[in-house]
């Protein structure tokens, strides 16, 4: 059997992932009472219909459920099963903003005189040893529904076992680090081709911006120190049964360097992973590096500005 539990913030998109799960397959059941959990994977287990598992665990169960989930995910672990705890988290300030636009009630507002901000931040006090214990942790705080839906169709539900999916995600410090990278480098320190007018137009995947860039030895020194690492460090995450690593690549805006970085470290390291994924915050792009590329790039450009 393999078992998926979804749990977060409200207003940060469980139930369209969970959605996503079912489509493909699942049997899902939303805000699932935690102490009910083991007894559900032992029914169905017995059953032997149903493979495949996902609920979500949030705020909405008892206080006392939620503290004894670590002990209940240890429990389950004692099982001939699969699981993995999925946590969805979203800045506060969009979830603010995401209440005042649909005036839904948060679930802790209901039973109490906290105001939506106090709700807000308590839920992520009560959640916080969950997304500890999360396998997987995915900011929604800029994802649509469609981008959230893939996320999890990819990385969750064509997840194989023993299989470490990497992520490359490229972002710009100047609207923040993602909240969900495991590893994050900084590049601002590398040649910036905003400063000239002629190329700011342009993004790290295209061939002028590819062209800038290889013209500086710091630059390819910059990505052979970060794939050293990398390949250094990646089994021993991989021993340690993690099955998720995202790394993020960081420049000022997000629109040339460390989109380029991410690109290079993702073809130098996807024969050694097996299957790599692009994540391009600031461009709005995502793909996994052996799709077709949704810009295909001039190579005849490449030596243009050398």
């Amino acid at each position: 059997m393999q078992l998926v539990i979804i749990s977060g913030r409200s207003g940060s998109g469980k139930s369209i992932a969970l959605q996503a799960l079912e489509d493909v397959g699942y049997y899902a059941i939303d805000n699932l009472p935690a102490m009910l959990l083991g007894s559900l994977v032992d029914e169905l287990r017995e059953e032997g219909g149903r493979t495949h598992l996902a609920v979500s665990i949030d705020a909405r169960n008892l206080p006392a459920a939620l503290e004894r989930l670590p002990t209940l995910l240890e429990e389950l672990r004692q099982r001939p099963i699969e699981f993995q705890v999925i946590y969805l988290t979203t800045d506060a300030r969009i979830l603010l903003e995401r209440y005042s636009a649909t005036r839904r009630r948060h679930p802790l507002t209901r039973d109490s005189n906290m105001t939506l901000e106090e709700a807000i931040s308590k839920e992520e006090e009560t959640l916080n040893e969950i997304r500890d214990l999360a396998d997987l942790l995915i900011d929604t705080s800029r994802l649509s529904v469609h981008d959230l839906r893939r996320r999890i169709t990819d990385q969750v539900a064509h997840q194989r076992k023993d299989q470490l999916t990497l992520t490359f995600e490229s972002f710009g410090y100047k609207r923040g680090v993602p909240m969900d990278a495991d590893l994050v480098f900084d590049v601002r320190c590398l040649p910036n081709p905003y400063w000239d007018p002629t190329l700011r137009q342009y993004t790290g995947r295209d061939a002028t911006i590819i062209a800038f860039l290889r013209g500086y030895p710091i630059v390819k020194d910059m990505i052979n120190d970060i794939q050293a690492l990398l390949e250094r460090w990646l089994p021993a995450y991989r021993n340690s049964q993690r099955s998720y690593m995202t790394v993020a690549i960081g420049c000022t805006g997000g629109q040339h360097r460390s989109v380029y970085i991410a690109e290079q470290l993702a073809q130098k390291l996807a024969p050694q992973i097996g299957e790599v994924q692009l994540r391009h915050r600031e461009l709005g792009l995502q793909y996994t590096l052996s799709e077709p590329q949704p810009e295909p790039l001039d190579i005849s450009l490449l030596d243009e500005h050398k």
